[in-house]
Formats: structure tokens, C-alpha cells, sequence
């Protein structure tokens, strides 16, 4: 559920808002490939959006 909602905020461009969400379901299942690939993904967007 949780991954589910970093999605929908992923999407929705609320890359902070995403991450809350996705730190807590790695911290239930570490072996969550799909999360750290998104948070992946969220982190090199962030980095190269302009300030």
C-alpha cells in the first residue's frame, strides 16, 4: 500500500511526498527492487531540475 501511494505521488510530480512513502515500505520489506528504482528515478530528476 504504501509503494502504491509513492506512486500515485511520483506521478503526480510530488517527488518529496513520494520518498516519505517509500523509505517506510523498504523499511518493511528491504527486497523491494521496484522502490529503490524509484527512488532512483525521483533522486537524478530531482538533481537535474532547475532551482
Amino acid at each position: 500500500m504504501l509503494y502504491n501511494i509513492g506512486l500515485i505521488h511520483t506521478s503526480n510530480g510530488e517527488h518529496t511526498i513520494a520518498l516519505e512513502y517509500y523509505f517506510p515500505k523498504l523499511e518493511r520489506n528491504p527486497f523491494l527492487p521496484q522502490a529503490f528504482s524509484n527512488m532512483a528515478v525521483i533522486c537524478y530528476y530531482v538533481r537535474l531540475s532547475p532551482l
